[in-house]
């Protein structure tokens, strides 16, 4: 079941049920202090309750007659790094001083977990991501995004762009939340996959395609099954001595890296493609 937060035409905010190419509404006054798309992903049942929200009196809509909105609410935002053989190879080729730790990290028990954004910086679909001012290297990170209740559940599925300034980040490992967290730093979307249905890691791709003035200018895919680590062992690290109590969302790492040479643009366009879930596309801004 997929779930999303849309606005309609008349500017109203819902929460609603994604079915093929259909949107049903779902009623949240049915249920007592459920106010929420977070409040239904940190319930005992998301599925079960989301299904019985279904407003059967507002019939079914479609999907182009809305805008998706981020499926965030007041959750915090974290990331893994060095997951992925490939992210291991960028991030020692981009630092020049700190190869060693990212080889280390990629091999070791403990993986890369950072802070990445607080809801008030993350796009939607079709709201722009930026290029800080100050970097001259940056580039998306296409990323399976573990949607996790406060118990440390894995409650559900989206896609994730994590934003990062190569350069920045490269020139010193210290510099590594200047590189990941500012200003639109991240986007989600455009709906949550909740895991009432079962993943398949090997079937899963993950695929990004960046535009330039109409034309590609890189495009890149990956499987969820090269991901060295498991989904609940990140969780896992990511609630050990954490409380999150309005829970989080967590970018699993990237396998997907452009090249060297290529940086991104005022005006490219990122597409995110994730088996089951969609595709999130975002504009990009800079400074």
């Amino acid at each position: 079941m997929k779930l999303a937060k849309i606005r309609l035409a008349d500017g109203a905010t819902h929460v609603a049920a994604v079915e093929a190419e259909a949107i049903r509404l779902l009623d949240l006054s049915q249920v007592e202090n459920c106010r929420s798309l977070a409040d239904i992903l940190h319930s005992a049942d998301p599925a079960g309750l989301a299904r019985f929200l279904i407003d059967p009196n507002a019939g079914q809509i479609r999907v182009t007659e809305v805008t998706f909105l981020a499926p965030i609410d007041r959750q915090e935002v974290w990331a893994a790094g060095v997951t992925y053989k490939r992210s291991q190879v960028a991030r020692m080729e981009e630092s020049e001083h700190g190869a060693t730790h990212y080889d280390r990290v990629y091999t070791a028990d403990r993986p890369e977990l950072f802070f990445k954004a607080t809801p008030n910086r993350v796009s939607g679909p079709g709201e722009p991501v930026r290029v800080r001012r100050d970097s001259r290297w940056s580039v998306p990170e296409p990323e399976f995004t573990l949607a996790i209740n406060p118990l440390g559940k894995i409650v559900g599925h989206t896609i994730g762009n994590d934003m990062s300034a190569r350069d920045i980040e490269g020139e010193n490992p210290l510099y590594l939340p200047q590189a990941k967290l500012y200003s639109q730093c991240c986007a989600l979307g455009p709906v949550i996959q909740l895991t009432d249905e079962p993943l398949v890691p090997e079937e899963t791709t993950i695929k990004v395609v960046i535009q330039r003035s109409g034309k590609e200018a890189f495009s890149g895919e990956t499987r969820l099954s090269q991901m060295k680590r498991k989904l609940e062992e990140l969780a896992g690290w990511l609630m050990r001595e954490n409380e999150i109590p309005n829970g989080a969302f967590l970018l699993t790492g990237t396998g997907v890296v452009p090249p060297d040479e290529f940086a991104l643009q005022a005006g490219n366009q990122i597409s995110m493609t994730i088996t089951g879930i969609g595709t999130l596309s975002n504009p990009v801004v800079v400074g």
